[in-house]
């Protein structure tokens, strides 16, 4: 048997410098032996992470050519991540490491959520990650502060929604004090220190406010959108391909007219005599089609990954015994909606599906179906627990460490239409429901890029017509386009400010995977099999959407 091409081992070795470097990734991508660790998060420790990027994009460029598909995968796969890393740090993007979402400091909140306390040295671990908050802090202080004297400077509003989320953190039942609480449950012998580390976390994270409000809010941008050129670098690493940004913002209208018109009609179904804002108002309010509680909730969403499963696997995907089982939980603060956790890469820990809920009380169910099938089965849940059981095809770096939201997001979105098409939203109030999601992703797109680029709303657009776009219109156009309520809109529109491009992966990507799905089907003829096809596209694992194409017309299933 041949030996592996030696991209495998430079992937390996990757992995194992990255995670030492960066804990809190290695958290997320299930990598053993960091949780008890931040790593540094200040400037030393951004430049450590480049001269890593540096160091392994020259050992791949010394391999010799890879003889078979795979090494020839994983070599651009992981040279095109580290080339945009790079992009990035000569940007000095790291340096603007404030966000409402995508950012250092929701991301502690959400690591030490993730990780595993079913063990005692997952417990020791989050106790040593409360133990190292104040430092952490201090880190991450120095190094936004480094961008702040280079004039690399986030908007306003970022600064504020992050502000307010180390407050929320410091709360005496806010996200740390609840960790530390579950912990302290399961393990008695951990309270004194956590009793001793829980006040020096939280007087860290007030202190760390108090900085951005003094120091570097005042000299933070007036202006949310960030410009033509970032934008476009922005949404290229996202999507993996070119943006036209004209010709994607006028199919995002087209995309509203189409999406509103059937979702009028499903309105009918569902009351004739009610307008279409009408009946979803309703159906938010609606017993029937509503959980009681969050733990109701969480237990109708579980039973949602099963039925879902039971339908799936064996005819239009296989999926392996590791991924059966998947979790759903309740976040611990943050911005309302969803998010998804893979497995480790030993699936000891399960993936899991993570909630964020706005408050107590009752919780409408009509939109959340889409959601489960997004974020579980088939969704990204399939997606990645495929991707990260590849050890036969593709790198350890690819499995683990890279994500292509074009792709990513792109493909979950497509199972929530694959569902629709398959007949799997069993009353017309979830297809109302999958809708309104769409609908959602489809307003993101002419959103992100009219307030990112500082254009005008078309003459003929059901909302503001002729119009600069805005926040507050933003804010409005996802509250009668997509039927959001106010502050799910408020948080969704500060979002994609902090996160340019990466609000039109979703429909993009979704855009880009359907007419793969047309095109092989018209090259394949009667031999075209959707299984195959959905085979070729999780097993290229995530790559950006030009390399998707190459990869899924290239060659066929075996």
């Amino acid at each position: 048997m041949d030996s592996p091409h030696p991209v495998y081992d430079v992937a390996d070795r990757y992995v194992d410098a990255y995670a030492a470097l960066r804990p809190i990734d290695a958290t997320f991508a299930g990598i053993d032996g960091h949780d008890h660790r931040w790593g540094d998060l200040g400037p030393d420790g951004v430049e450590e992470a480049a001269d890593l990027f540096r160091r392994t994009r020259a050992q791949l460029a010394a391999l010799p050519p890879g003889e078979d598909r795979w090494a020839q995968l994983a070599v651009r796969v992981l040279d095109d991540d580290l080339a945009l890393q790079l992009e990035g740090h000569d940007h000095d993007d790291p340096l603007r490491d404030i966000a409402h979402i995508a950012s250092t400091i929701p991301e502690t909140r959400e690591a030490l959520e993730v990780q595993d306390t079913s063990d005692p040295d997952g417990r020791e671990a989050v106790v040593a990650r409360l133990e190292g908050y104040a430092d952490a802090l201090e880190g991450w202080r120095a190094k936004v502060d480094r961008g702040r004297q280079r004039g690399r400077v986030v908007a306003q509003r970022q600064v504020r929604s992050t502000t307010s989320q180390l407050h929320e953190l410091a709360e005496d039942d806010g996200p740390l004090r609840r960790v530390a609480t579950a912990v302290v449950a399961a393990d008695g012998a951990l309270a004194d220190r956590v009793q001793a580390a829980l006040p020096a976390a939280g007087a860290a994270a007030t202190r760390t406010a108090r900085w951005l409000t003094e120091i570097y809010l005042p000299g933070a941008s007036e202006a949310d959108g960030v410009g033509e050129e970032r934008y476009l670098r922005s949404a290229r690493g996202f999507l993996g391909s070119d943006l036209d940004p004209a010709e994607t913002y006028a199919w995002g209208w087209d995309r509203i007219g189409e999406l509103t018109a059937r979702a009028r009609s499903v309105a009918r179904e569902l009351s004739p005599d009610t307008d279409l804002p009408a009946t979803i108002a309703r159906l938010r309010g609606d017993p029937a089609f509503a959980a009681p509680n969050p733990d109701a909730f969480r237990e109708a969403m579980q039973a949602r990954q099963s039925a879902a499963l039971d339908a799936l696997d064996g005819v239009h995907f296989d999926v392996p015994g590791p991924i059966r089982r998947v979790e759903v939980k309740l976040a611990g603060g943050g911005a309302p909606g969803a998010y998804y956790n893979g497995p480790s890469e030993d699936f000891s820990r399960p993936g899991t599906i993570w909630w964020s809920l706005p408050e107590d009380g009752p919780v409408p169910l009509y939109e959340e179906v889409s959601t489960a099938y997004h974020e579980g089965f088939p969704g990204h849940h399939l997606q990645i627990g495929i991707q990260v059981g590849l050890a036969d095809r593709l790198s350890r770096a690819h499995r683990t460490l890279i994500w292509n939201p074009g792709y990513g997001e792109g493909w979950a979105l497509y199972t929530e239409q694959l569902m629709d098409e398959l007949g799997m939203f069993e009353h017309p109030a979830y297809v109302l429901g999958y809708l309104a999601g769409e609908l959602l992703r489809a307003t993101r797109v002419v959103v992100d890029i009219g307030l990112h680029l500082g254009w005008r709303i078309p003459d003929t657009a059901p909302v503001h017509a002729g119009e600069a776009w805005d926040f507050p219109r933003a804010v409005d156009a996802l509250q009668q386009l997509a039927f959001l309520p106010a502050g799910y809109a408020d948080s969704e529109v500060t979002r994609y400010l902090g996160w340019p491009g990466q609000a039109i992966s979703y429909a993009v990507g979704q855009r880009a995977i359907v007419g793969l799905r047309e095109e092989r089907r018209r090259r394949d003829g009667a031999g075209f099999e959707l299984k195959a096809f959905h085979a070729d596209v999780l097993g290229s694992g995530p790559v950006g959407l030009d390399l998707l194409r190459a990869v899924v017309l290239g060659f066929e299933h075996r």
